[in-house]
């Protein structure tokens, strides 16, 4: 255990940011989730640009990195595209 006030604090804080970016990261997958779970091209391209969205405040926010939030916008995109 750490014995130094900061380091005391540090671990406050690592903790507190860890459980706030696993819900961000949480809420982004389930999103993803939902949009692959749609069948209508119609819904999926109304769908599109608020998935791009939380996908973005995510990466934004250094959650994901900026790389891997592009690889599922392409992925989602073509997703999207290849809907009848």
């Amino acid at each position: 255990m750490a014995n130094h006030k900061s380091s005391l604090k540090r671990i406050r804080q690592t903790e507190k940011r860890r459980l706030h970016n696993r819900y961000y990261a949480k809420n982004m997958r389930n999103e993803v989730k939902k949009f692959r779970l749609l069948t209508e091209k119609s819904e999926a391209e109304a769908q599109l640009p608020k998935i791009y969205s939380v996908i973005d405040k995510v990466a934004k926010r250094g959650i994901i990195h900026r790389n891997k939030a592009a690889n599922l916008k392409s992925k989602l995109t073509k997703f999207t595209a290849k809907l009848a």
